[in-house]
Order: structure tokens, then sequence, then C-alpha cells
């Protein structure tokens, strides 16, 4: 085992991830002797987010390297990694696609996109520039207000919380931050940096199809194309989205206009509250998808 402190961050493309990352570079670079900056490209990133990395990268000089999930088609064979940069990322979904043909549909109760697409994907490449597990320490993007989230395994998985820890964030600081900058993430948190992220709630969810129905192009597709994809024992259609809803379903509820439209500048009054009780179900999805590695110890 190395003798050498390593660290790896994991920068999501967040604000509260970028905020972690311009922290880490500033603070903490003496405490080790390699610091590798890492964002996972997973094909259904919105624009912005890949203009925000860039931004990042350019303002403050992290050498951002850009990953993107190889997906081999083949059982018992594991995700490699490949190198690319804000030029050559992929946009049009074909990432995300070969994931989904092998492991079939991600949402609840098929939780492996984020998995397969950003934790192995960062891993794999760790693995090209000899970095092993259990070598290297990794940054997450998890400020202190949202300590629920932390891997109970950190310590063993070698994780490390500095929005949490060593200096403590909550949502406020980070905007009181990014603010004061010329530049910041040109996103509505309800937007998030995946375009559709089944995580989201449902009035979020309908908000965008309301704003953006293009968004959710990629996933009807997909859902056309790969109902009965990857383990599937019950021999049933997956879902993208809570309730077992479908695209064309979002679509429909979007269109009745009878639901209050999510806001990140508003509080949803009383009455539109209760007209939409259900509709902030899994409403914790913010601007970015996190790792957890929940699998690497």
């Amino acid at each position: 085992m190395t003798d050498q402190r390593r660290l790896l961050i994991s920068f999501s493309g967040g604000e509260t991830s970028g905020r972690m990352t311009k922290l880490i570079h500033e603070r903490l670079a003496g405490q080790y002797d390699e610091i590798v900056t890492v964002f996972a490209n997973t094909g259904q990133e919105n624009e912005q987010t890949l203009e925000f990395v860039q931004r990042c990268d350019e303002a403050w000089g992290w050498n951002v390297v850009w990953v993107e999930a190889v997906t081999d088609p083949q059982q018992g064979k594991g995700v490699t990694a490949r190198v690319v940069d804000f030029g050559t990322a992929c946009r049009d979904g074909s990432v995300f696609e070969a994931m989904i043909a092998k492991h079939g549909i991600p949402g609840p109760g098929f939780i492996h996109c984020t998995r397969e697409l950003k934790e192995r994907a960062i891993t794999a490449y760790c693995r090209s520039i000899s970095w092993k597990a259990g070598t290297y320490d990794t940054a997450i993007g998890i400020r202190v207000d949202e300590i629920d989230r932390m891997n109970p395994k950190a310590a063993t998985a070698r994780l490390v919380y500095p929005l949490i820890k060593r200096f403590p964030h909550t949502k406020e600081d980070v905007n009181a931050f990014w603010i004061r900058q010329s530049f910041r993430l040109e996103l509505k948190g309800y937007q998030g940096n995946c375009k559709w992220c089944w995580k989201k709630s449902l009035r979020k969810h309908l908000t965008i199809m309301a704003e953006t129905p293009e968004a959710f192009d990629f996933p009807e597709r997909m859902e056309k194309l790969y109902p009965l994809s990857g383990a599937n024992p019950r021999n049933e259609e997956k879902r993208f989205f809570r309730n077992r809803l479908k695209v064309e379903d979002i679509r429909r509820l979007a269109a009745t206009g009878n639901f209050a439209p999510a806001d990140d500048d508003a509080q949803i009054n009383q009455m539109d509250f209760f007209r939409g009780l259900d509709l902030d179900v899994g409403g914790g999805c913010e601007e970015s998808c996190e790792v957890t590695f929940d699998d690497a110890a």
C-alpha cells in the first residue's frame, strides 16, 4: 500500500459540490500528495451542468478529469471508463442507454444508475491510474444540513465530507458563496443536473414536463426499447418513476395544469399544498446527484 496521501474529489457538477471542490483545493492541498478531481458524465446531464463544470475548471484550474462509463454488454464484465472533455462529452444519452440495455431501467426498486454511471465509472478511472481501492480518500459534496445522506460505512470506505466536518456549510452558505461569484450553475433547484432524474418529486417532474417536455424524450424512448431488460424475476415492465408512472402519464398529468408548479423563489401556499400533498414525495433531489459509494465497502 502506498504511503502517499491521495484524495479523489467527486465533483458532481452542482453548486454544493463546486463549493467543496474549491475549499479543498484552496485549504487542504498541502495535506495531500495527490488530488484528482473527477466529474462523471451520464449523457443525460443538463447542458448547463456541463458548462458549469467547464467554467469552474477554467476559473480555478482544478484540472477536472471528465469520465464516462463504458458498459460491457457481457454479463460478469464490469464497467470501464473513458476520459472525455467538454467538447467530446456524451450528450445523446448513449452512455446511459448502454447501461439500461444491460441492467434495465432504473427507478424505485432498481437503483443502479448512479452506481453504474458514476460510482463505478469513477473507481474504474482510479484503477486505470493505479489508484487501488483503500489507498485514497474520496471527498463527497454533502452539506451539514444533509447529514442523513452520509454513508454509514464512510470510515471503512474512506469517504470524507468536508462540508459536514471540516468546513460546515448549509444550503444558505453555499448560495451566499455563489452569489458573490461572476458565474454560477444556471439551473433552478428543481431542474437538477440530470434532466429527468427519477428521484425527483412528481411536482418537479410535472413542472419540468410543462416547461421543457423534450427533457423526457430519452426516458420515453428507453421505456419502449428496454421494458424487460436486466434482472427481472417478475417478468414485468420496469418503470422509471414512482407509483409505476410512465412518461405518458407524466405528460397527461402535466397537461391538466392541476398542480402547483415547483418554484425556487416562492413558497407553495396552503391551498396549493393540500391540493397536491403527494406531489413532493421524493423531493430531496436538488441540483445534483452525489455518489454515495454504498457498495464500496
